[in-house]
């Protein structure tokens, strides 16, 4: 962390000429235009939630607060000072003055844009509330200044309430009209089309979905997406500009098609149990042999194929040696038995990556190796399809690639692609499923690639392109709960492995959605329950962050029940959760299969 900005003493002589010039202006004021001043921050108090201000890492709370019933609360991290700020409309040459109550250590309020010179004050440390004032004048063309708080970076959580820009109010017009002719067009099993006639003086418009905003657009149209098949919606837009937002639209309904069956549970039982099989190495928790694996386990990951070079796209697939697994089983009994699992309903798939197996598809050749060498392996085992379980450099971003939903980065693309075309090879009964970690999706929350001013990791988040593109042929997601820093959840707090929190908070943000870098308008849409499972380590010997079956319980009635939830709120209950994913079967075995047990106790 920068050092605190020194306090600059002035000479005596300044400070005078300076008070007497104060004087002078003030007896020159009219009564007229002290009357003309008025408050001209909106939702200063964040009465209205975040109403008129763009946070990058902020919500509203009831405790602490200054007046009214909620303050901001603002977290920094490493890198995001957790910015909130909102533009308002002024006169030029005119004097403002910006006030506020701050809690916390390190928290600024300031002005920027004022045409002259921009300002800020701060409290280098406040553990009550303390008013911060500063005053400026705009210049003689300004007619918009942005105002702001924000905290430092990595220095915790800091409050405001009672934000005030004080002075004459600018020219701000009228809020539009609100729009007509809103129409549903095309219909899927997860998105809705919309359009709607454009609104003169409207610089953008708000898309409600029963009732609750989902998205910011420019244009007049746009595809609400993360929607569950079957089912009824309606939907609304307002018109917005920089005086305010418009009524909202007459109502459209539409309700979504059901789901395509190349899409989806791929034949799942409704609650599954996914476990990875250690069927190229021993790993300290011995061989399992595939017809030994119990027939609890409806997904059964092969691990691993791995690629002869980071960057070759050839992908291999190596069963353990009998040196380091002497009870491993021949290549006849090994496909034989993986004909009996199907035969009794289950999925095998082949896994690809792994801790080890660094995947990068950074050419058109590396993705179609990938196709025609993943599929060698398929075809070789009878496979049902595969599982994507990119680690470690496998998955970054390019610096310019700063939107999910349209990525630029070749890693990702020539992925997605590669997957599309062995969807589009083996068709309907192609299980595709994906193993990310944490860092790669949920992390997504607070930081997108290296960031707008650039710096941070560009691993964060990576997985979100991959995931949105690839969503409607995605069978399960289960991220890896496990081997984890803390992670921000929905509620802006900080969770840590160790208990059902973390786990309840992670699967919340993936069946709720979430804005990506705090952007309110680029919303990761939700999952559909159906293709989501938790991601938990079998035994403490298998991975950091194994919990107790208790606490596997306790998620599992939070997520499904609402029961149990502790201190994390999460936004639904959903009882079609697919299920749990562990890594591993061999090291469940080798805990007497207590992981397999306490499932099957719970979902009978």
């Amino acid at each position: 962390m920068e050092r605190a900005r020194p306090l600059v003493r002035r000479p005596l002589v300044t400070l005078l000429t300076a008070a007497a010039l104060a004087a002078s202006g003030l007896t020159a004021l009219t009564s007229a235009a002290r009357a003309a001043d008025a408050d001209l921050a909106r939702n200063g108090g964040f009465e209205s939630a975040l109403d008129g201000w763009t946070c990058t890492a902020g919500t509203t709370v009831t405790s602490p607060v200054r007046s009214g019933t909620t303050a901001l609360k603002a977290t920094p991290a490493g890198a995001d000072n957790a910015r909130c700020a909102q533009t308002v409309s002024v006169r030029p040459d005119s004097q403002y003055t910006l006030s506020g109550y701050v809690q916390g250590t390190y928290v600024y309020l300031g002005a920027s844009g004022t045409g002259t010179t921009d300002v800020s004050t701060w409290a280098q440390s406040a553990p009550a509330w303390q008013q911060l004032t500063t005053t400026f004048r705009t210049g003689p063309s300004t007619t918009k200044v942005t105002i702001y708080t924000h905290g430092w970076y990595g220095t915790g959580a800091y409050h405001a309430d009672d934000i005030s820009l004080t002075g004459p109010g600018g020219e701000t017009g009228q809020p539009p009209a609100a729009p007509g002719g809103l129409k549903a067009g095309s219909v899927t099993s997860s998105g809705v089309a919309l359009s709607w006639s454009p609104v003169p003086g409207a610089t953008g418009y708000a898309v409600y979905r029963d009732g609750t905003k989902v998205s910011t657009v420019t244009g007049t149209s746009t595809t609400v997406t993360g929607l569950t098949p079957s089912t009824a919606y309606s939907f609304q837009v307002s018109a917005v500009n920089d005086a305010g937002e418009s009524a909202r639209s007459a109502t459209v309904t539409a309700t979504t098609a059901q789901r395509p069956d190349d899409g989806g549970s791929a034949d799942l039982p409704a609650h599954a149990l996914v476990g990875y099989l250690h069927a190229g190495f021993a790993n300290g928790s011995g061989y399992t042999r595939m017809a030994d694996v119990p027939d609890s386990w409806d997904v059964i990951d092969l691990a691993f194929g791995e690629p002869t070079s980071v960057t070759s796209g050839d992908i291999r697939f190596e069963r353990c040696p009998v040196a380091e697994c002497p009870n491993v089983e021949s290549d006849a009994e090994f496909k034989a038995a993986i004909k009996a699992k199907q035969a009794a309903g289950k999925k095998v798939l082949i896994s690809i990556g792994g801790q080890n197996g660094q995947v990068q598809l950074t050419t058109a050749a590396a993705r179609d190796k990938f196709v025609s060498s993943v599929s060698a392996i398929i075809d070789e085992y009878g496979l049902d399809g595969l599982d994507i379980d990119f680690e470690g450099h496998s998955l970054s971003l390019n610096a310019d690639d700063t939107d999910f939903k349209n990525p630029k980065t070749p890693v990702v693309v020539n992925l997605v692609s590669a997957v599309k075309t062995l969807k589009a090879k083996y068709g309907a009964d192609f299980v595709l499923t994906m193993a990310p970690e944490t860092f790669f999706v949920q992390l997504g929350y607070q930081y997108y690639g290296t960031g707008k001013w650039g710096g941070q990791d560009p691993r964060a988040g990576a997985y979100l392109p991959v995931i949105h593109a690839l969503r409607d042929d995605l069978t399960l997601l289960h991220v890896q709960d496990y081997n984890s820093g803390p992670i921000m959840g929905l509620d802006n707090q900080y969770h840590s492995m160790g208990g059902a929190d973390f786990h309840i908070a992670m699967t919340d943000m993936l069946l709720t959605g979430f804005p990506v870098a705090g952007d309110a308008n680029n919303v990761f849409p939700p999952l559909r329950p159906d293709q989501v499972a938790i991601g938990m380590p079998a035994s403490t010997n298998a991975g950091n962050g194994h919990v107790s079956p208790a606490e596997v319980t306790k998620t599992l009635n939070c997520l499904t029940k609402k029961t149990d939830c502790g201190s994390y709120a999460t936004h639904g209950t959903w009882p079609a959760l697919r299920g749990l994913m562990t890594w591993s079967i061999n090291w469940d075995r080798y805990s007497n299969w207590e992981f397999q047990k306490n499932f099957d106790a719970y979902f009978g």
